[in-house]
């Protein structure tokens, strides 16, 4: 009988069988000759049989299916084998077999043990996760050439990655010996890796000095760069029905060459390299995935901290003095967000509150909410009035020129003997409720940070023993409800008259929860800050 061998890359490794016998199995039964332990491989997946002087496959019904050179078999169908072919059993994750006959081991023994090695980046993946690593993806990419440059002794190997608008990207460039070579480019002509990228197909030039292609090389012929190869790196999603095509997706390139003419792929290391190539997606797409999971959660660390620094800068939800009791909260839409609002014991013995909502959301939103808090607190502490208090914030803004600056903002002072004076910066005018009736607290200007010389007018109020202001965010009057309806001010107002009462925090709370309720089923699209301030007399 004729030397006929299986190579075997599968998650124990990689091994050489001999077929030594006219019937030979394949599967995870204990009974099988060939026993391979995947959720991919059925217990009795495939069977190789030797019919006169040729072998051949047969699909024994498995779940995944059997494919040769990525084309499946057919349960039952007799499909005939030759030296060299590819067999795959179920999806990625089973395992590939190589169909050899005689003696011609030593280039696709190279391919395979490559392969061997990148299917081990699965252990290297876990490693540099238990270790924390930054640096899974160099890993990768390192080991991704230097296997390509062990399987077809080429001289340099480079391998370029697609970015987020589909452009080609140099990611790591290697020599023979596992050397990095240096820079952020590659001296070689853009046109073969574009090509290949573009088509989906293997280039190779066993001479880049023919006649034909010396014009479009001239730069690579230049360093003596003679033959050339360049693979796509695709992404094969396998489905779960053998007769349907596997669903495929280019990620980048891989580019090998060599300063001796013909010298990079034989018959025998094509097959293997194919492998090769596919594995070194995989390995790639999965270390570029772990990167980016690395990076969002350093990102999500970020932003949890940003967020305990932000609700450190508002106070405490509940502020009482001898003529007065107040209450506020600030529910971010996201991490972090865009509003605020801030109590101030004033040097004359006033109490001033304040309410503010910066354009846009997030963390650009957030920065400029500090810096708008930090102006406003500096401004109001030297005894400022509410009026000059916002057209001086105003005026900070827009020497800063801050793309999207702009800040509307609600500013009271309220006195011990209940004189509330206040200035409306283009916020969403407040209820002063009192014992006579219902006022929007609309006196002001414009929203700030549009024009340096805005002025903001101020209306000034005698309170009575009782009365109320609600100060809120237009994420409370624009919540909107799965119809798509908002809150609106109406709602607010029937939320608020049953607490006219009661505790500031009990109408804060019995606000909210009428938010939370009418919007129940969507998500929250904006900030909700309320403030309420209630004079004591």
């Amino acid at each position: 009988m004729t030397d006929v061998r299986l190579e075997v890359s599968d998650a124990s490794g990689r091994r050489v069988v001999r077929l030594d016998k006219e019937s030979f199995t394949i599967g995870r039964s204990s009974g099988c000759d060939l026993r391979i332990f995947s959720v991919d491989v059925s217990r009795d997946h495939a069977q190789l049989v030797l019919n006169g002087d040729r072998w051949i496959l047969r699909d024994c019904g498995s779940r995944y299916g059997t494919f040769v050179n990525d084309v499946p078999v057919a349960p039952d169908a007799n499909k005939p084998l030759s030296h060299r072919d590819r067999i795959r059993l179920g999806r990625s994750g089973g395992a590939e077999l190589a169909f050899l006959v005689g003696d011609d081991a030593g280039s696709s023994s190279r391919a395979v043990s490559a392969v061997g090695d990148l299917r081990q980046v699965a252990a290297l993946l876990e490693g540099l996760r238990a270790l924390g690593s930054a640096h899974v993806l160099d890993e990768v990419l390192a080991l991704v050439v230097d296997s390509a440059i062990n399987v077809t002794r080429a001289e340099r190997g480079f391998v370029m990655l697609a970015n987020a608008d589909g452009q080609l990207e140099f990611a790591i460039a290697r020599a023979r010996g596992k050397v990095t070579l240096p820079g952020k480019t590659f001296e070689t002509s853009r046109k073969i890796p574009e090509e290949v990228f573009a088509t989906g197909r293997d280039k190779i030039v066993s001479d880049l000095q023919e006649a034909n292609l010396a014009g479009a090389h001239v730069g690579t012929i230049a360093l003596g760069i003679r033959h050339v190869l360049c693979a796509p790196l695709r992404l094969v999603r396998y489905v779960d029905d053998a007769a349907a095509v596997p669903e495929q997706k280019r990620i980048g390139v891989l580019y090998l060459d060599s300063r001796e003419k013909g010298s990079l792929l034989t018959a025998a290391t094509r097959n293997g390299l194919e492998t090769l190539a596919t594995e070194a997606a995989i390995a790639i797409e999965n270390a570029r995935l772990y990167k980016e999971t690395l990076e969002k959660a350093r990102t999500d660390q970020e932003l949890k901290i940003a967020a305990e620094i932000q609700q450190a800068l508002l106070p405490p939800g509940d502020y009482s003095g001898t003529k007065f009791s107040a209450a506020g909260a600030s529910l971010p839409c996201r991490a972090v967000g865009g509003d605020f609002f801030d109590y101030l014991d004033l040097p004359d013995g006033s109490f001033g509150f304040v309410i503010g909502d910066v354009a846009g959301k997030g963390p650009p939103a957030a920065l400029l909410t500090a810096a708008v808090q930090g102006m406003f607190v500096g401004q109001a502490m030297i005894g400022g009035r509410p009026g000059p208090a916002l057209a001086s914030v105003n005026r900070s803004l827009i020497r800063r020129a801050i793309q999207s600056r702009f800040v509307t903002m609600m500013y009271g002072v309220l006195t011990t003997d209940g004189k509330l004076t206040y200035s409306n910066g283009g916020h969403n005018p407040p209820f002063l409720l009192t014992k006579t009736g219902i006022k929007r607290l609309e006196t002001g200007g414009l929203i700030l940070g549009l024009f340096s010389h805005a002025e903001y007018e101020e209306e000034t109020i005698q309170l009575e023993a009782g009365d109320m202001v609600v100060v809120f965010s237009d994420g409370v009057s624009e919540a909107r409800n799965v119809a798509d309806d908002e809150f609106g001010d109406d709602r607010i107002l029937t939320a608020v008259q049953t607490c006219l009462t009661r505790e500031p925090k009990a109408l804060l709370d019995t606000l909210l929860a009428e938010v939370k309720k009418f919007s129940a089923g969507t998500p929250q699209i904006d900030d909700v800050t309320v403030v309420v301030v209630r004079f004591s007399g």
